[in-house]
């Protein structure tokens, strides 16, 4: 039996970061057929072979962090990619300020260099700081939580998409619009 949880970090791998090993083809939007992500699941091995699209929708559906979409036949990972090229999204006006949260050593790097992709497609940024603190807590304990004022970034050309409900991104903020909600330490 396949735990929601397993199934959502397979099929993350699986549309975010290595489509190729699971011969599945993004079309230009993210999206692969479900009938196609289900036969790269069963191939995994013998525990994967009962996942079904009922599985799929039960995971999306319970999931906290929105990392993927169904559309009819179709299913996609909404953000976090790290393929070759770019999935594309559509602009959006953000909110005025997002969060981000990191650690102490990024924080000073991002001081001097603004916030970057860092292997991903897009930088990520949260909505509240909450999901910040959640994300940041990955890279350190207690993370540094950054107020990126995000209206101003864009103001100043800065390019942002509508990850989900939870999740913005952008190519590159500035340090300009940058700063600590909570001070390190």
């Amino acid at each position: 039996m396949v735990s929601p949880t397993q199934l959502s970090s397979l099929v993350s791998h699986a549309l975010r970061h290595e489509p190729w090993l699971y011969e599945l083809e993004l079309d230009d939007e993210g999206w692969v057929p479900i009938d196609a992500l289900l036969t790269a699941i069963h191939e995994q091995g013998p525990q994967w072979a009962q996942v079904h699209r009922g599985d799929l929708t039960t995971m999306i559906a319970s999931s906290s962090k929105q990392r993927h979409e169904l559309d009819g036949e179709r299913v996609r990972a909404l953000y976090g990619h790290s393929v070759p090229g770019r999935v594309a999204k559509i602009e959006a006006q953000p909110p005025e300020q997002l969060f981000h949260g990191t650690s102490p050593q990024a924080w000073t790097a991002i001081q001097r260099d603004g916030l970057r992709p860092m292997g991903r497609q897009y930088v990520h940024l949260s909505v509240d700081v909450a999901t910040a603190e959640q994300v940041g807590r990955r890279k350190f304990s207690p993370p540094v939580i950054l107020v990126v004022q995000a209206q101003q970034a864009q103001a100043a050309e800065t390019r942002f998409w509508r990850g989900n409900e939870q999740v913005w991104l952008a190519d590159y903020v500035s340090p300009d619009y940058v700063s600590t909600a909570v001070p390190p330490g």
